[in-house]
């Protein structure tokens, strides 16, 4: 085993699986419990968006920071905040959970541009891809099992949901403060006075970098829709008959690991934009969307087919964007603008729970999922592109 299934990079894997572990529970209890609470769509939207709201705030200067301190001193604080956050889900209200959800959106900002930018810089050119995917794949993982983890723990004893909080922070501290990130030798030295100028000058760049700019409005528009679905599944599920949002996410989480593992060496890993590769990918998403929405009249088997081409859509779109960025982006400030493209992507996924929980309120979960849908569409030109700075050697 080596480059990117090598042990110093496994262990960064489990990393991800234990951290993430938590958001697999909680994005299932928290639209359940705010239900419970009496919270409107519009409120348990607000209250889920919250958390990659503030990620997306934090993550361009994450890459700065980490670059200055180094990823492991950075690491270690940001696990000890984490699991701040996660004992106050353990004790309050929806109060306590924005709380705590702006906890989690700061150190997950930290923490996934530490380990992405650790991978992106000790791995060759050629495993880049497979590195970049499986980091992604194991932040699936928990999604397999956390859903039906949760609806067991939310329909029997709320008890074993503290006692599971506490345990999750517990082990990923533990990891987190065992892992080592090594810079490859052959990294260029980047001077922070430079770095630091270029973190302010390059929020423009998402409009001035065709590349940059290409990729960020197809993430955010694929990132809304992910954000509904993870949002809102839990509620709609329940309109359902024979509609279960565990099995639903089970499915759609399955897929994305499974297609991540087995696509990793087919995703372009060249440096050039494959127009009909991420047209395809976005096609995936738009029939998701629209199976989700449809199975309120056409069945459960819409819900479920929508689930396994919704995680493949995710198993194709973020790794395809951000590989294609690593090759393109200028090396002085590539990791700041890896960060801005990062941060639309949880821009697009909070957006998905706060502007279509009005939507949601308003008129239904149907309709707000075939708005999804045509969003999909909408994208599946917008990914056309055959100038030469996008198809030939940049």
């Amino acid at each position: 085993m080596s480059g990117a299934m090598s042990w110093p990079f496994l262990r960064l894997y489990l990393l991800v699986l234990l951290y993430f572990s938590a958001n697999a529970i909680l994005n299932v209890i928290i639209p359940l419990q705010g239900e419970t609470l009496g919270a409107s769509n519009t409120t348990i939207g607000l209250i889920m968006g919250a958390y990659l709201f503030t990620t997306m705030f934090f993550r361009p200067w994450a890459g700065h920071i980490i670059q200055r301190h180094g990823p492991i001193k950075v690491l270690r604080v940001i696990l000890i905040l984490n699991g701040v956050a996660l004992i106050l889900y353990t004790f309050t209200g929806l109060g306590g959970y924005l709380v705590a959800r702006i906890l989690q959106g700061v150190s997950t900002a930290f923490f996934s541009m530490a380990l992405q930018i650790g991978i992106i810089d000790a791995l060759p050119e050629k495993d880049r891809s497979q590195g970049i995917s499986l980091y992604s794949l194991f932040s699936y993982v928990p999604g397999i099992i956390g859903p039906l983890l949760a609806l067991g723990i939310w329909q029997g004893d709320m008890d074993y949901f503290t006692v599971v909080m506490i345990a999750i922070a517990t082990f990923t501290g533990v990891i987190g403060y065992s892992a080592k990130i090594d810079k490859a030798e052959n990294q260029p030295v980047t001077n922070h006075t430079e770095q630091g100028v270029s973190m302010f000058k390059s929020f423009s760049q998402l409009v001035k970098n065709p590349y940059l700019f290409k990729c960020s409005v197809l993430m955010l528009v694929a990132s809304i829709v992910f954000g509904a679905i993870t949002t809102f599944i839990p509620l709609y599920a329940m309109q359902l008959k024979d509609g279960n949002a565990g099995i639903y996410l089970m499915l759609q989480a399955g897929t994305v690991v499974f297609a991540r593992f087995a696509l990793r060496k087919k995703i372009p890993s060249d440096g050039k934009w494959h127009s009909f590769f991420i047209m395809g990918a976005m096609l995936l998403l738009a029939i998701a969307a629209q199976c989700v929405s449809f199975s309120i009249n056409g069945g459960v088997i819409f819900f479920y087919v929508g689930a396994i081409l919704m995680g493949l859509s995710q198993a194709l779109i973020y790794p395809t964007l951000t590989t294609y960025l690593s090759f393109v982006l200028p090396e002085m400030n590539r990791n700041v603008l890896l960060g801005l493209f990062i941060a639309m992507a949880d821009l697009g996924v909070s957006l998905g729970s706060v502007i279509m929980g009005p939507v949601a309120d308003f008129y239904s979960y149907s309709t707000m999922y075939m708005i999804c849908a045509i969003l999909g569409v909408a994208m599946l030109f917008f990914a056309y592109d055959r100038r030469k700075i996008f198809v030939g050697q940049t």
